[in-house]
């Protein structure tokens, strides 16, 4: 039976995720959700929300200052040395809630009104499970369930008397086991990657590379949302291309010149290695300022064209604004295939406000 209390409960945390959907679009251009992760919680910082409580005021505690001061001299009572005493007025909270992930993609759906994705090849093929999911009296001694035990015990000593208030000694017998157990379940095969590239180049700032991990994150969370295990690569480039993990993906940083060619071809090999077309669905998102050596770009397009694009379910192209990047690969990228390709989505993230806009164009399509 639901009490009062459960209700309030349900109520505030109606509010809270009223609070969050709000204010989505200022964080998905500020990152406040890319945080403490638990399990398959994401911890979401809720500006400005706390519990309606009374506070008491001090009436006739002081006024207006009057009287002339000093330069430099510090407004109301103070020590010179930092050191002062204990306050007694409330100050400002960040509540901090959990939601699952589930909920998040969930929120960015209606947010960006994004389509359902419609995987294919073995994406909807059932393959079986085993969850730890349900409680049996039998089983191995490293499957048994403590607390599920001693409750059992504790249940049986009330039922029968013999439980002691005064000093409670609780001892499990045979039938008070209880261990974990398994049930086999059907789950959808995850046959669905993302490849993230990226020009770590010297012309790529660090706050560059902050929009493409803000745009990473949401691109996983709604990716994840659709397919369950999906498998993320990192490519990371200058003149020169390597696949490396997600780390050092988003922490390296490089000089020299940039030839988007030798990332392409290194994505070229990576699906052709080990996720064949005809079953896997395969979504690249490439990063960059756009400051391609001007002959690599006929290279670059051409493999593009002839082999990333015909493999994937969507190529997304993000441009990100440097102060040292000339940007033309953009300009070559729309001269060269313009709105004639439905697999070729291309944005400019110009600056964090723009990542909102970029996650919209790019999963807008339900490839």
């Amino acid at each position: 039976m639901s009490t009062k209390i459960d209700s309030d409960v349900q109520r505030f945390r109606q509010i809270v995720r009223g609070s969050i959907r709000e204010n989505l679009r200022r964080y998905l251009s500020h990152g406040e959700m890319i945080g403490r992760k638990g399990g398959d919680l994401i911890s979401v910082p809720v500006p400005q929300l706390d519990l309606p409580q009374f506070h008491y005021g001090d009436n006739g505690a002081g006024g207006v200052a009057q009287g002339d001061g000093e330069p430099g001299q510090p407004i109301g009572a103070g020590n010179d040395d930092g050191q002062g005493t204990a306050g007694n007025e409330p100050g400002a909270h960040v509540l901090e809630v959990e939601i699952t992930f589930d909920g998040l993609a969930a929120m960015l759906a209606d947010e960006l009104q994004l389509p359902r994705i419609q995987p294919k090849g073995q994406a909807n093929m059932q393959q079986e499970s085993h969850r730890y999911n349900s409680i049996r009296r039998t089983g191995p001694e490293s499957l048994r369930h403590v607390r599920r035990t001693f409750v059992q015990a504790l249940r049986r000593h009330v039922a029968t008397g013999s439980y002691d208030y005064q000093k409670p000694r609780i001892v499990p017998v045979r039938d008070d086991q209880r261990y974990r157990a398994w049930n086999t379940v059907q789950e959808p095969q995850a046959c669905a990657v993302v490849i993230y590239m990226m020009d770590v180049s010297g012309s790529m700032t660090d706050a560059q590379k902050e929009n493409v991990r803000t745009t990473a994150f949401w691109i996983d969370t709604w990716l994840t949302a659709n397919y369950r295990g999906i498998q993320q690569k990192y490519i990371i480039h200058d003149a020169v291309a390597r696949i490396v993990d997600e780390d050092t993906f988003y922490r390296t940083r490089e000089s020299g010149g940039t030839r988007i060619s030798s990332a392409y071809r290194a994505c070229r090999e990576l699906i052709q290695k080990s996720f064949p077309i005809s079953d896997w669905n395969i979504y690249c998102f490439q990063f960059s300022d756009g400051d391609n050596w001007s002959e690599d770009n006929k290279h670059s397009l051409q493999i593009l064209q002839e082999d990333l694009l015909p493999a994937c379910n969507l190529f997304c192209y993000g441009q990100v604004d440097s102060p040292y990047g000339s940007g033309d690969y953009l300009h070559g990228l729309e001269q060269r295939f313009g709105e004639k390709n439905d697999r070729l989505i291309l944005a400019e993230i110009g600056e964090k406000k723009d990542i909102y806009d970029a996650i919209k164009l790019f999963l807008g399509t339900g490839r």
